[in-house]
């Protein structure tokens, strides 16, 4: 009998990870199939409510062990920085993407030669808008009432260039996004086939959270939950004996323990506030 699925329903998205780290770290094993993390509790903008404390001791580790930080690995699906440049116009945000993109991957060649899920959700390379799937879906959202539901999808993976028998692959692990208008607001699923808990899974719940406020913004509406269902999520490139783990740890039972008031403990945001990135 295959293990039942873990389901981790939560408003935070810091201490959604933080359960679901200390699940893999407390059980038996390295991995968890299938996991479904839902999230909820955005703000009227879309920004996910998150805990500075957790944020800062899980960035760390990522620099001591030589990996991206959080907002790069959510960089890969939603372009934050370039949206806030573009102030609220997606064309120019598409066309920054376009011209930039280049770059992001000549800046990590090795990580990013096959692609970044940004870029094969608007530069897919065939179909409607010239490979723009975002702008397909927006474009049919916005032009009538009563448009199929199923039309508001994007696919990530490309059967003709990621079907390759390399033993190793780095990308792509998401599959696919969908998007659900509901009298709640807007509701945002994506399907990975594995996903890596400490190195990736906390910037891709980031990444999608972000694309998610994004589309529901075009769409006119609130972002009213995020749904991430994983086949496989694995702890991976770090054992459960590191020592260096510790501070992380400490703070995701910190933050998950009954007795600690969220609302007392700073927010990202509020953490950030005034610091230049």
């Amino acid at each position: 009998m295959p293990p039942p699925p873990v389901v981790i329903d939560d408003t935070n998205l810091s201490r959604g990870w933080a359960r679901l780290l200390l699940q893999v770290l407390d059980g038996a094993g390295t991995e968890v199939a299938p996991l479904m993390m839902s999230l909820s509790g955005f703000e009227p903008n879309g920004v996910a409510a998150e805990d500075a404390a957790l944020r800062q001791a899980l960035d760390r580790l990522l620099k001591r062990k030589g990996r991206l930080v959080v907002d790069d690995v959510a960089f890969t699906i939603f372009p934050q920085r370039l949206w806030e440049m573009s102030r609220g116009d997606r064309a120019r945000l598409f066309a920054l993407y376009r011209a930039t993109f280049p770059r992001w991957q000549a800046m990590n060649r090795k990580a990013n030669g096959r692609g970044l899920y940004f870029e094969r959700m608007v530069m897919y390379g065939r179909g409607p808008c010239d490979g723009n799937q975002l702008e397909w879906i927006l474009s049919q959202f916005n032009s009538r009432t009563g448009v199929r539901r199923s039309m508001l999808q994007a696919t990530t993976f490309d059967p003709g260039r990621d079907h390759v028998a390399s033993a190793q692959l780095g990308f792509p692990c998401l599959q696919q996004v969908s998007f659900e208008p509901t009298a709640a607001g807007l509701v945002t699923n994506a399907f990975y086939a594995t996903q890596q808990i400490f190195d990736k899974a906390y910037g891709n719940y980031l990444g999608l959270a972000q694309l998610g406020a994004f589309m529901a913004h075009e769409m006119d509406m609130p972002l009213a939950r995020l749904n991430v269902m994983v086949g496989i999520a694995k702890l991976e490139r770090i054992t459960k004996s590191d020592t260096d783990f510790a501070p992380l740890v400490a703070a995701a039972h910190a933050l998950t323990e009954p007795s600690v008031a969220l609302a007392a403990r700073p927010s990202v945001a509020a953490a950030t506030a005034g610091v230049a990135h």
